[in-house]
C-alpha cells in the first residue's frame, strides 16, 4: 500500500507532537504529512526546540531535510532559512544543534525515520550522493523544464534529482496573477508544500501558506492559479510528465489509458514488449533486485539471466 492521496490539508489546523521514535534525542515536535504504512515512509514539518541537540549519527533510510525557519548548527557551521539537506542512507553527519530553534521540512523517502548514533558512515553508504546547498542565496530561478511546459510565470530551483528514477525535488515560485487554464496529470507521485503564500486550484479552492498534498499518479488537477504568488517545495518519486488536457471529469483508469496510448505511439517497439503475455520484464544491468513472480520468490543479479519456473500442478478435482 502506499500513500493515500491527501488533499488539501492545511499543518497550520494542527498542533506539533513531541517526536519520541527510539534513537532521536529529545527536544524535536512534528506534523507528519503523509505516511507510507507499509514502508514507514513520511513527509514531516518538524520543529527543533530552542537548545536543541543531536549527536553525529545516520539513518538507515534516505532522508532530506530543508529549513524554512531559524537556523542548525552542522558542526561549526549555521545553516538558516532555505538550506536544504540530501543525506543518503547510512550516511553520517556531525553533530547538529539549534541554539534558538528552527522548523523545517523533513521527508523519509524510503522507509521509517531512524538515527543511529555512529561518527562514520555505513560501510555501504554512498556518501558521494550527499549534498547541502542554500537554495535561496547560491541558486538561480529557471524556467521550468516540465515537458510540456506549464504556463509562462512558474519558476524553479532544482535541488536534487535521482539519475537512475528521475525522481526530484524542487522549489517553485509562481508569480503573482500567474494561471494555468488547463488539466493536467502526471506518471509519477508528486507531493508539494507551500512554503509562503496562496494558490488556487478548480477541485477545491485555496491552497494557503502551510498547505500541502499527496497527489498519487493519474489524479486530475487544476486548473489553477495565484493572484499575489507564492513559494514552495515540492517532490516527484519518477519522472515528471504534464498530461494536459481539459476534461475535468476523466478518472484514473481513464488518465491510465490515455497515457499508455501515448506510450504505444512513441515508443511502440518498447510498448509491444512490455505488454507481451511471456516472462519478459526489466532487469537492471547496474542494480541487482530481488521480486517475485506468482508464488515463487526469487533474485535476479547483474545483466538478463536465463531462468525457468516449474509450472504447479492444478489439483483434480
Amino acid at each position: 500500500m502506499a500513500r493515500p492521496h491527501i488533499e488539501p490539508f492545511v499543518d497550520r489546523d494542527v498542533s506539533f507532537r513531541k517526536f519520541t521514535m527510539p534513537g532521536f534525542p529529545k527536544g524535536m515536535q512534528y506534523k507528519m504529512l503523509s505516511l507510507d504504512p507499509d514502508s514507514g515512509a513520511c513527509t514531516m514539518t518538524v520543529m527543533f526546540e530552542p537548545g536543541y541537540r543531536q549527536p553525529p549519527g545516520m539513518s538507515y533510510s534516505e532522508y532530506e531535510l530543508f529549513i524554512m525557519t531559524g537556523s542548525i548548527t552542522v558542526g561549526d557551521k549555521a545553516h538558516g532559512p532555505g538550506s536544504y539537506f540530501m543525506v543518503p542512507a547510512g550516511v553520517t553527519i556531525g553533530a547538529m544543534s539549534s541554539p534558538r530553534g528552527a522548523t523545517g521540512l523533513l521527508f523519509y523517502n524510503y522507509g521509517e525515520p531512524s538515527f543511529i548514533e555512529s561518527d562514520s558512515d555505513h560501510p555501504q553508504a554512498e556518501r558521494h550522493k550527499f549534498s547541502m546547498v542554500n537554495a535561496y542565496d547560491d541558486m538561480q530561478w529557471a524556467s521550468t523544464n516540465f515537458f510540456p511546459a506549464t504556463a509562462p510565470g512558474c519558476l524553479v530551483k532544482v535541488l536534487h534529482f535521482d539519475e537512475r528514477t528521475q525522481a526530484f525535488t524542487f522549489l517553485y515560485c509562481m508569480t503573482p496573477n500567474f494561471w494555468q487554464d488547463n488539466i493536467s496529470y502526471h506518471d509519477c507521485a508528486e507531493e508539494a508544500y507551500h512554503i509562503w503564500g496562496t494558490s488556487w486550484m478548480m477541485q477545491f479552492g485555496d491552497l494557503p501558506t502551510g498547505g500541502y498534498f499527496y497527489r498519487p499518479p493519474y489524479i486530475n488537477h487544476g486548473a489553477f492559479g495565484c493572484k499575489l504568488g507564492t513559494l514552495a517545495i515540492g517532490r516527484t518519486d519518477s519522472r515528471l510528465y504534464n498530461h494536459f488536457h481539459f476534461n475535468p471529469w476523466t478518472n484514473i483508469e481513464e488518465n491510465k489509458e490515455r497515457a499508455a496510448s501515448r506510450v504505444q505511439h512513441w515508443m511502440p517497439d518498447l510498448y509491444k514488449w512490455i505488454n507481451t503475455h511471456g516472462h519478459n520484464h526489466p532487469v537492471d544491468c547496474e542494480f541487482g533486485h530481488g521480486h517475485a513472480h506468482g508464488d515463487v520468490p526469487h533474485h535476479h543479479g547483474n545483466g538478463m539471466v536465463e531462468h525457468t519456473h516449474k509450472k504447479r500442478r492444478r489439483r483434480r478435482k
